[in-house]
């Protein structure tokens, strides 16, 4: 009989073809796919070129040009095209061409291309999103990932886990991206470095499928290798008729050996910003309102899917926003794009003097479409906040909820959505 796993421990163990595994141990997997951006990919393309090597599997490679798309000047436009050029020439099926594609790791969910179960590298810190549907993804570095393109393997340190209990009802206003902000600000940035974030409770399977990618998203921002959801009725539900091919779902033993178990009430999870310049430092929003902005981005990664749209259109709707500030909706796919037309969001957004953009990373990373000058302040439903991550040095970032950013950029300073009541 094997050893009791946990969840991490067991999809490890499986795509290493062995019956158990230990934290710590040095493994050689399967993969189940292998992601890329227009900024990760050429660099795995050029390793994938020095190996002498085609893909491993046309199928498994995920190639999406969302972080300076639509090209923003020539580099950019160059590197998309080495990203373009290869996808055609290797024939991979999963590459995303400018008006098909969205932020790479809300469109990979979304389109059923990754599953619970898989086992995904991917060129980009936030790949750990994933395991807001029980996958097991990591982010890797761009030579490892061409790697894995050529041969469909990658190497693991087996992580250990530290589970997250959160137990009860949230309280109002108080959001998925509230509980992730909460336990970064808990445990700091380094809190889980190399660990598999496991969640659990009440409050988890209370909540939605875009809310626990939330979640998954920002274990980076932990210091965390992985966070992991187990799939249950919620991700059932989501999951039906969307997934591309048939899904194993994996549980944690009972038994099995955590490196800590953290019980958290979820009365205690108030609606959260994280000042400047890590997500650990963490207040809540109710002793920010002094802290004047100039600019609020609703989007990203972390929070551009549907229920964001929806959070953010339902604090604008009947408002504008204050003329001392820009705000900028960025829907993180296609589709969030269209169905926020569908719904009527996007007649909310303009109305209220919003700026709506094409799906992109953008602003998130200093890229385009929201850059700060130099001693702006912007909250952001984004998930990093360092020192000059968004523009100049000098510029502050605050990271908080979509609904907390809308209404921050009606009032012109952090403020809760019942403030403008």
């Amino acid at each position: 009989m094997p050893r009791p796993m946990t969840m991490a421990e067991k999809i490890l163990a499986d795509h290493a073809g062995l019956e158990e595994v230990v934290p710590g141990q040095l493994i050689e997997c399967d993969i189940d796919g292998v992601l890329a951006n227009d900024i990760t990919a050429p660099i795995a393309i050029k390793t994938v070129r020095e190996l002498g090597a085609s893909v491993f599997d046309k199928t498994k490679i995920f190639l999406v040009p969302d972080h300076y798309s639509p090209n923003k000047d020539i580099k950019s436009a160059e590197q998309t095209k080495i990203t373009r050029d290869f996808a055609h020439e290797m024939g991979i099926t999963h590459y995303f061409e400018q008006g098909c594609m969205g932020i790479e790791h809300a469109l990979l969910p979304e389109k059923g291309i990754v599953g619970p179960g898989d086992l995904i590298i991917g060129a980009d810190s936030h790949t750990c999103t994933y395991g807001g549907i029980g996958a097991f993804s990591t982010g890797v570095g761009s030579t490892d990932a061409g790697v894995g393109m050529a041969t469909g393997r990658a190497w693991f340190k087996v992580p250990e886990t530290i589970r997250f209990e959160i137990e009860g009802e949230l309280p109002a206003g108080a959001s998925a991206k509230d509980i992730i902000l909460y336990i970064i600000g808990q445990i700091g940035v380094d809190g889980a470095l190399y660990c598999a974030m496991e969640f659990a409770g009440s409050t988890i399977h209370n909540l939605s499928v875009e809310g626990r990618l939330t979640i998954a998203n920002m274990a980076i921002e932990a210091g965390g290798k992985a966070g992991l959801f187990e799939v249950d009725d919620m991700a059932r539900t989501w999951l039906e008729g969307r997934t591309e091919r048939p899904y194993k779902e994996y549980h944690s033993d009972p038994d099995a050996t955590y490196k800590r178990v953290i019980r958290i009430d979820a009365a205690d999870i108030v609606p959260t910003v994280s000042w400047p310049h890590l997500p650990s430092n963490t207040h809540p929003v109710a002793e920010s309102r002094d802290i004047t902005i100039d600019q609020a981005v609703i989007g990203s990664c972390t929070n551009g899917r549907i229920e964001d749209m929806r959070a953010a259109a339902d604090v604008l709707r009947g408002r504008t926003v204050n003329p001392n500030v820009r705000c900028i909706v960025i829907p993180a796919t296609q589709a969030v794009w269209l169905q926020c037309v569908h719904e009527g969001l996007m007649d909310v957004f303009i109305n209220a003097h919003c700026v709506v953009s094409t799906p992109t990373c953008g602003p998130c990373l200093g890229g385009y479409m929201g850059i700060l000058a130099a001693g702006e302040r912007c909250v952001s439903s984004t998930n990093r906040n360092f020192v000059g991550r968004m523009g100049d040095p000098t510029s502050e970032v605050y990271l908080a909820s979509p609904a907390v950013a809308a209404a921050s950029a009606v009032a012109g300073h952090i403020a809760l959505p019942s403030d403008l009541d």
